[in-house]
């Protein structure tokens, strides 16, 4: 089912109907995945700029249809051994009630660089029910869990 392309080293994932999950961050779609981010709840007027800084600076995976049309995304910043951050994860209005958002979490939880990682994290206002289905708990010490949050910092900019 999936397979890392030895001349080039990515990692993609043929699924039902012709979509295909891919890792290759040069079909990644900005205008796509900025589009989406830029009106999420969670990164609302982020620029082109920082979304395509944080892309070349993480694990990207795109979902694409059969026409090679951008669908959905996922990013994880990660050191690739012991720590990733999940974030920026969605399918668009247009193609869900389809298992995409499923399949994704199936792939990039199977992604050769996220295997044996000490610590995943994610933060989510409404996806629990997904994540959870793959293992993600409430933190376990929310005590010990500090950060610095700026939640304007893009309307700032």
């Amino acid at each position: 089912m999936s397979n890392r392309s030895e001349a080039s080293g990515r990692f993609e994932v043929l699924g039902e109907n012709g979509f295909v999950v891919s890792d290759d961050a040069a079909r990644i779609d900005l205008d796509v995945v900025h589009g989406y981010l830029t009106r999420s709840y969670w990164s609302e007027g982020i620029s082109r700029a920082t979304v395509e800084r944080a892309c070349r600076h993480s694990l990207v995976l795109g979902v694409y249809s059969a026409d090679g049309a951008q669908v959905g995304f996922a990013r994880v910043i990660t050191d690739r051994t012991s720590f990733a951050y999940l974030c920026d994860v969605f399918v668009l209005e247009s193609h869900r009630g389809k298992g995409l958002s499923k399949w994704l979490m199936e792939v990039l939880l199977a992604h050769p660089d996220l295997q044996g990682l000490r610590r995943f994290s994610l933060v989510t206002k409404d996806a629990h029910g997904l994540y959870a289905q793959y293992g993600f708990t409430p933190l376990k010490n929310p005590g010990g869990y500090m950060e610095r949050h700026d939640p304007d910092v893009y309307r700032r900019r």
